[in-house]
């Protein structure tokens, strides 16, 4: 029998949500191209759109984390600029299954990053079913999880970083 695929179940402001078990550093980019579109993904083990996110490696800064994970989830190469937040609420809990079991379930620290591109080109990945540049006001046609809006809407309206 071959192992089943991974899932991942975001639950948001969820009282019957599992209790974390962990807490892992994470970056995301808040990418806009010359017209003022942003960057998005469709994952496909929710299928939720979000922007590009993924986690601190060991030996990696924020920046370098929030380019590596853009690159390798969407093809495009960043420049990071400003802060978009840092966002740890716990609102947010992420629970992993992995081979039918629950393997884990984590708060996200987040640190956001606002970015834009110099290089690449769009494609898919096992991380990225689809990769489009959306309209900021195409957005809400986009099934994006609260947790990641939060990081979109504060990008887009504010030049202060968000700090939960």
């Amino acid at each position: 029998m071959s192992p089943t695929k991974a899932r991942r179940v975001d639950h948001w402001q969820d009282p019957d949500a599992p209790r974390p078990t962990s807490r892992k550093p994470s970056a995301s980019a808040l990418v806009r191209d010359d017209e003022g579109r942003v960057l998005l993904l469709r994952r496909p083990d929710n299928g939720l759109w979000t922007i590009p996110t993924g986690g601190l490696k060991k030996g990696e800064t924020i920046r370098e984390c929030a380019v590596r994970e853009c690159r390798e989830e969407t093809g495009v190469e960043i420049e990071t600029g400003d802060l978009v937040g840092v966002f740890t609420t716990p609102d947010h809990v992420i629970e992993y299954i992995k081979n039918g079991r629950l393997d884990e379930v984590r708060q996200p620290v987040n640190i956001c990053l606002h970015a834009r591109p110099i290089g690449g080109v769009l494609m898919t990945t096992d991380e990225a079913s689809e990769v489009v540049w959306v309209a900021p006001d195409d957005l809400d046609d986009y099934d994006i999880h609260p947790a990641l809006w939060r990081r979109i809407r504060h990008g887009l309206g504010s030049r202060k970083p968000q700090i939960d």
